[in-house]
């Protein structure tokens, strides 16, 4: 199914993770799933692809201002059961944040239900650019979103 993920920088210091979540449990947002990573890791591997392509969008005095503002910061990934209501108050609270569209699929809890939609994406020749899934219990399905190069053939496969 495809849904829609918020991405969104936010201080990478104690109490901000609480602040956001607070605001969307105070307008009745759940979050059905979410994922944190330190930003400058993710500035890195921009660094890392823009070397690679040869396509800099940036001065190197640029980028390397970037990289120490990253550290400061943490890129969330989430998906909530009222996007747009999330994102009006993520607009009202000036957060930064963007949306894209990604694939959710619940699997299975068995050895190989990954490796199955893997597979199947390979096949397809889409390439998955991120990740992130969970399980809560060893009994119930797991919940995985997978942001692909191609979401509208990797939406037909699904």
């Amino acid at each position: 199914m495809i849904r829609t993920e918020i991405s969104l920088f936010m201080k990478n210091k104690p109490g901000e993770l609480g602040k956001l979540t607070s605001l969307f449990a105070q307008n009745d947002i759940n979050i059905d799933a979410l994922t944190i990573q330190d930003a400058s890791s993710y500035v890195k591997e921009l660094f890392k692809a823009r070397g690679k392509s040869l396509n800099r969008i940036a001065s190197p005095a640029s980028y390397n201002s970037m990289r120490k503002d990253s550290m400061t910061f943490a890129l969330i990934r989430l998906l909530v059961n009222k996007t747009e209501q999330a994102m009006d108050l993520l607009s009202e609270k000036d957060y930064l944040f963007d949306k894209s569209p990604v694939i959710a699929i619940e699997l299975e809890n068995h050895p190989g239900a990954l490796a199955e939609m893997a597979l199947k994406f390979g096949e397809k020749g889409i390439n998955i650019n991120y990740v992130y899934g969970s399980v809560q219990s060893p009994d119930a399905k797991c919940l995985f979103v997978f942001c692909p190069e191609d979401i509208k053939l990797a939406s037909e496969l699904f």
